[in-house]
């Protein structure tokens, strides 16, 4: 008996010790380590929440929340060569080595510029170094700078008929970079290409190779003149086709859009726009409270010192909201959807790398709407290390013990200190450790100077970059997006002028909205003291100013976006058109729009498979407010009895036929 007890003993042992080696086997094999290892069944953190059923979508309701813009759904991308389109020949005048700088909207933007730059100028472009992604950095050792974020050979094989694309420098070349033996230029912001040729071109001819350092987010004209126009569509087979993301990271995008999309539901991107950059350059501090208006304040005050921006520390920032020159809030954008219709359990995908304010700045969206994810929501921490690669783990900065205060020295210097009597010694300061200030910003009130970044914060700088591709990609495929703001912290497009740039060229009928802040911060003024009680007039005005900027929102971009970033409006330069202009059947567009889209390029006939434009359909032009159910107590109907049909902000038949009605005239009687 005794043996066989110790049998089972020994078995026991046996069994212990194995499965502590396969624990500490898959600790091992892990990016993050074993204490980070987690044995959890969950695949991801959201578990949505629904209570509406679904709305048909053949319903007026759903086209007027989800379906396309029918005026823009002839618009096809179509960035082909037109005409004649030499491919790039063997022996060019040089090699072209880029150093990128920046935001992910700036560097994609950049890379857009010098694949242009290298054809103009006839040059063997290196594949660009993105400055946040090299091995200085602190990330993984697996990726060269480029590869990081992008996929190197899907780049090189995408403008084999546009640039010659090498990976590195040939050896002498590299060798004399590394001694700073090459010409370098520190490329000016929307430099023309008169710059180029007659500046850039000479010294490359005679060294045959030079440095482009690339700082502001673009190095080229965004609009060209006429002859150049092949250049432009060159853009935008870089920035729509040959920029790819690195397969890790385009996997994890589309698995969350996977997961986004398995409750059969459509869902909305939002982009709020909120970096302490932006609003410290558009002065929008006070949109904020206690530190974080102290940290937009330093950074004003750095730019100011460095020409960034012009003006005076101290802005009027509720002027600049008035105005629309600072960013919509969360809660405001969550009002805006909701007066349009969206009910409370409609699905919000929020993007951006960073969010100031953190997630207390999102609190008020949170409480309108139930379904409010991110990345981090719809993914496991898993899946986010496995994109940064195999990272080597930094050095504590914590320090390992106090530091032993001397005490005899103490007193010796206290019993030499003067004639008594003396009052006692003041007690020791208080250690300042880097963990008590470090998230809290403690240097705020030490020091006017920001502290260097960290290696741990230049790490982390890189990983927003992959954080925003994960975005960029659900934002494109969104059925809906609508953005915070369309500037970054040196004025020019951001994020999220890139995003529908995209979706008009990939999905020009994809409903974007571009909400005017200034008028919207106007309706919101007007019913401030009764915000979640809006009136009928107030919901209707809201209503018919979103819906007016599915369209009016591409004038402005055309207007002012396009001379900054061609990317954010690259119509109708890399567009057709499935409709015969000169048909008398052909509808006739609104001239506004006609003026943003330009002289939009007849597709070619091997497109035109199956596109037939869709008939219009006159309906009855019944009063707006006739029966409409959602004009009081809009915000607060998120219990068990809302439908799509009855509160929720929802609308009535004959609303609905209105609004389709006006959306399909578009602005004919604006």
């Amino acid at each position: 008996m005794k043996s066989k007890l110790k049998w089972v003993g020994l078995v026991g042992l046996v069994l212990s010790a194995l499965s502590l080696f396969v624990h500490f086997l898959l600790a091992r094999f892990t990016e993050d380590g074993f204490s980070d290892y987690q044995a959890s069944i969950t695949i991801f953190s959201w578990r949505p929440i629904f209570e509406n059923v679904d709305i048909p979508t053949t319903s007026p309701l759903y086209r007027r929340l989800w379906g396309p813009i029918r005026q823009l759904e002839s618009l096809h991308p179509h960035a082909n060569p037109r005409g004649d389109y030499a491919e790039p020949s063997l022996q060019t005048n040089g090699f072209i080595f880029v150093r990128i700088q920046g935001g992910f909207h700036e560097i994609r933007n950049s890379i857009c510029d010098v694949v242009v730059v290298s054809r103009l100028l006839n040059a063997t472009l290196v594949v660009p170094e993105i400055q946040s992604t090299t091995s200085s950095k602190g990330i993984s050792s697996e990726f060269k700078s480029f590869s990081y974020l992008y996929n190197e050979e899907q780049f090189m094989t995408a403008l084999a008929k546009d640039v010659r694309v090498v990976k590195t420098l040939p050896k002498d070349l590299k060798g004399a970079r590394r001694k700073k033996k090459i010409p370098l230029f520190r490329v000016p912001y929307q430099a023309s290409p008169y710059f180029f040729l007659h500046h850039v071109l000479p010294v490359l001819n005679k060294h045959s190779v030079v440095e482009l350092v690339v700082s502001d987010g673009g190095c080229l004209q965004a609009i060209l003149a006429p002859q150049f126009e092949e250049l432009q569509r060159l853009r935008c087979r870089v920035s729509f086709h040959a920029l790819r993301f690195r397969q890790e990271v385009q996997e994890l995008a589309t698995n969350i859009l996977h997961r986004l999309r398995s409750p059969g539901r459509p869902f909305i991107a939002y982009d709020p726009g909120l970096t302490r950059d932006a609003l410290a350059y558009h002065g929008c501090a006070e949109l904020f409270q206690d530190v974080h208006s102290e940290l937009i304040q330093h950074k004003r005050a750095w730019m100011l010192k460095r020409g960034i921006v012009k003006g005076s520390l101290y802005v009027d920032s509720a002027k600049k909201r008035l105005n629309g020159l600072c960013p919509l809030m969360p809660e405001e954008i969550g009002i805006l959807l909701r007066a349009y219709g969206y009910s409370w359990d409609t699905i919000i995908y929020v993007s951006g790398g960073e969010v100031f304010g953190g997630q207390r700045t999102l609190i008020p969206l949170h409480s309108m709407f139930e379904n409010v994810v991110d990345r981090t929501s719809l993914s496991t921490s898993w899946e986010l290390n496995r994109i940064y690669g195999r990272e080597s783990n930094l050095a504590s900065s914590y320090p390992k013990k106090l530091t032993p205060v001397n005490v005899e020295l103490k007193r010796e210097a206290w019993k030499l200190a003067g004639p008594r009597p003396r009052p006692l010694p003041p007690p020791p300061a208080r250690p300042k450790y880097p963990y008590n200030i470090e998230g809290w910003w403690g240097w705020v009130a030490e020091s006017d100077n920001e502290p260097d970044s960290t290696v741990m914060e230049l790490r982390m700088n890189a990983h927003k970059l992959l954080w925003e591709a994960i975005d960029y990609v659900v934002c494109v495929e969104a059925d809906v997006f609508i953005p915070g703001f369309d500037r970054d912290g040196k004025g020019h497009p951001n994020f999220a002028t890139l995003v529908m740039g995209h979706r008009l060229y990939q999905s020009a009928a994809s409903r974007t909205y571009r909400p005017n802040r200034k008028q919207v911060v106007n309706f919101l003024e007007e019913i401030r003291d009764h915000l979640y009680q809006a009136n009928r007039t107030w919901l209707t005005s809201i209503r018919r100013h979103l819906r007016n900027s599915l369209l009016d929102g591409l004038t402005e971009a055309s207007a002012k976006s396009k001379s900054l970033s061609f990317l954010s409006h690259p119509v109708p330069e890399c567009s057709c058109s499935s409709l015969d202009p000169k048909a008398k059947s052909t509808p006739r567009l609104p001239h506004s729009l006609q003026a943003a889209l330009g002289s939009v390029h007849r597709c070619p006939a091997w497109m035109e498979t199956g596109t037939t434009s869709l008939p219009i359909e006159k309906e009855n032009d019944e009063d707006l407010d006739e029966g409409d159910t959602s004009s009081s107590g809009l915000f607060l109907q998120n219990g068990g009895s809302s439908t799509h049909e009855n509160g929720g902000g929802e609308v009535s038949k004959e609303e609905a036929q209105l609004e389709d009605q006006e959306e399909l005239e578009g602005g004919e009687r604006r």
